[in-house]
């Protein structure tokens, strides 16, 4: 679909659900939170599926959103959604659109908006909020929210002019980016900082370096006190270390059961990577879900990395 498509189908629906994706990041939740608000302005009723794991991070932007019980949708529209199994616990229902930036989406709805060369999907739903109401304070701190986070604040490998330009066009219109960035990516609990120092002394190298595996088992959560609200964006973490060129967050989310991110610098290519093991992304950074151990989990994934650097 083009965007005119969307905004015609935006503009003709009424009783909009919309749903993020399992374990919402700021992306998902700043852009559905947007479009939920940017309908609203134009006379629409809209609301957020209310995703369980919302308590777990950003859940004050997605707060005045939440749909009420009993509400019965008309239209709904998945967001930064690529497939599924993405879908959150409780929902049940067919999507009638996505609106995504993956490149490993599945075409699953029955109508979808995609740019996989955006950096988020922020960028996607700025341009249809710009369309439908145009910008305001509120829409610009949700869309900075979203653009924001799923470039690391800028500092990904994504990130490209037209991102920030986006963040330029959104300050302008009133984003508050001092306030988001301190609270977004300069304020830890103390058990978010206990975790990363067990982190990075998990560090597992292999090919000459140029690769970098951490894993985060339940026992080091335990220890450190840490809940889901204090491990949002670790992937991140291992990429940090000079000359990685692919670093990969092993997190233990149960017994022989885990969850991988994979980041590269573009030399190797982290959608190909997870896509081995039935995940996806982008190039850059990609997912995947693995039914074995952590330490079985980092030799299946550094053997398929080395492949990638052959």
């Amino acid at each position: 679909m083009t965007v005119d498509e969307t905004l015609d189908l935006l503009r003709r629906h009424d009783g909009f659900h919309i749903i993020t994706h399992i374990r919402p990041d700021g992306d998902t939740i700043g852009s559905a939170a947007a479009l939920c608000y940017a309908l609203r302005r134009i006379g629409k009723t809209a609301y957020l599926y209310d995703n369980p794991q919302f308590g777990d991070s950003y859940g004050w932007a997605a707060e005045p959103y939440i749909a009420p019980a009993g509400f019965t949708p008309g239209f709904t529209v998945c967001v930064d959604m690529a497939d599924v199994s993405l879908m959150p616990e409780g929902f049940k229902g067919d999507a009638d659109l996505c609106i995504d930036h993956h490149p490993s989406n599945s075409f699953y709805a029955k109508n979808t908006l995609l740019f996989p060369e955006k950096a988020s999907c922020g960028e996607i739903i700025m341009a249809l909020v710009k369309a439908l109401c145009g910008l305001d304070a509120t829409a610009a701190d949700l869309l900075y929210i979203a653009v924001s986070t799923d470039t690391g604040c800028f500092v990904y490998g994504n990130t490209t002019g037209e991102t920030l330009q986006a963040a330029a066009e959104l300050c302008f219109a009133g984003a508050r980016n001092g306030y988001l960035n301190k609270l977004l990516f300069r304020t830890s609990s103390e058990a978010r900082l206990k975790l990363e120092a067990q982190i990075f002394s998990s560090f597992r190298y292999y090919h000459e370096g140029r690769t970098v595996i951490s894993v985060v088992t339940r026992a080091m959560l335990e220890k450190a006190g840490a809940a889901e609200k204090d491990i949002q964006d670790i992937a991140a973490l291992p990429g940090r270390l000079a000359g990685v060129f692919t670093s990969v967050m092993i997190r233990e989310t149960g017994k022989g059961h885990c969850k991988v991110s994979v980041r590269t610098n573009g030399v190797a290519d982290a959608n190909k990577i997870c896509a081995q093991f039935g995940g996806g992304g982008h190039k850059m950074a990609a997912g995947c879900v693995l039914e074995c151990g952590v330490g079985a989990a980092a030799e299946l994934l550094a053997a398929s990395i080395a492949r990638e650097y052959q």
